[in-house]
């Protein structure tokens, strides 16, 4: 089969032949249709996230059809449309047998701990960790296993915090944040939705998604944001950037017993102390999704609901995809194609 393998950091990915993988008893081989190119790579790329061992596949936003199925396995079978779960954990610990593998310590995440699916073929040691996709294109699924779950998990526990018509804000309406609009829309009780972006094309493109305002970071958007809610501010910041600035936006924007849910790894801090939040605010974060989530998601994506704004491009395009990606050149979601 053909795969994109990473060799080190600087260095292009190689288009190789490579064998088939073979499925593992209880496992099964996906052919992928689709393979998602997330910002996260981009740190494995730039030589942030070390890896155990190279070379190696990269891809862990995968879907595709099944291609064959180890001994013992029923639950599905050549031919099924599937997604890939991708927070594979060891399966036996507390956080694993309460469905939080994304939790889990010995996380074997496809494209860090084994090879993902920037490749024709995939192999999943654990047929569990496929959703039934039904109806739905395997292309425009795969970047739901990540940034579609990832602030689907963060608005849920968001979600509490926010009453009846109140505010919540997503800040950065990149390739998590133009899903984080829809999927707001599509789970909570109503909320006023507020899009914080340096960039006007993605605020009016928030505003297309189901954003009721649009707010531009940097200067006096907290102000701004404070003004939109008759001064009470936001109940629930979900923070997809994660810098000093976008952080300093959150805290100053809360409303009373608000909540900032950090998703985004730029690196920023916020001090904490006790004027430094409105009071009986909470400051967490959140780390990608469990199965449950997932295959809710996709449930909303089956009924309409929330849909990715997807660009597909062959396997071969993998080193120009990422190369646009870290210059900020994409719109919304590039999905690899090994098998079109």
């Amino acid at each position: 089969m053909r795969a994109a393998r990473f060799y080190g950091p600087g260095e292009a990915l190689r288009i190789e032949e490579v064998d088939d993988p073979e499925p593992s008893a209880g496992g099964a081989v996906v052919r992928v249709r689709g393979a998602g190119v997330c910002h996260s790579d981009l740190h494995i790329t730039q030589g942030e996230v070390p890896l155990p061992r190279i070379p190696r596949v990269l891809g862990h936003e995968n879907a595709g059809i099944v291609e064959s199925v180890g001994s013992g396995v029923s639950d599905v079978a050549p031919g099924d449309a599937v997604a890939v779960f991708g927070a594979w954990g060891c399966g036996s610990c507390a956080l694993c047998r309460a469905g939080d593998e994304n939790l889990c310590n010995m996380l074997g995440w496809p494209g860090i701990g084994v090879d993902g699916g920037w490749a024709e073929l995939i192999s999943v040691p654990d047929v569990r960790h496929l959703i039934p996709l039904g109806d739905l294109d395997p292309v425009e699924a795969a970047p739901l296993t990540d940034a579609g779950l990832t602030p689907y998990r963060a608005i849920r526990r968001a979600l509490p915090y926010v009453p009846p018509g109140g505010a919540i804000s997503v800040v950065g309406v990149g390739g998590l944040g133009h899903l984080a609009i829809q999927i707001a829309r599509a789970i909570g009780s109503a909320p006023r939705v507020i899009a914080v972006d340096v960039a006007k094309d993605k605020l009016e493109a928030a505003l297309a998604l189901g954003a009721d305002e649009a707010v531009e970071a940097g200067g006096d958007a907290a102000d701004r944001i404070r003004d939109l809610t008759g001064g009470e501010g936001v109940h629930a910041v979900i923070d997809l950037v994660g810098s000093d600035a976008s952080l300093a936006t959150a805290a100053a924007s809360l409303a009373q017993r608000g909540i900032v849910v950090l998703v985004g790894i730029a690196g920023g801090s916020l001090p904490f102390k006790f004027a430094g939040l409105p009071p009986e605010c909470l400051l967490t974060t959140s780390a990608w999704g469990t199965r449950s989530e997932l295959e809710a998601l996709l449930g909303l994506a089956a009924r309409g609901l929330v849909r990715a704004r997807v660009e597909r491009q062959p396997l071969e395009a993998v080193n120009d995809v990422l190369a646009r990606l870290l210059g900020g050149g994409v719109d919304g979601r590039v999905v690899l194609t090994p098998n079109a």
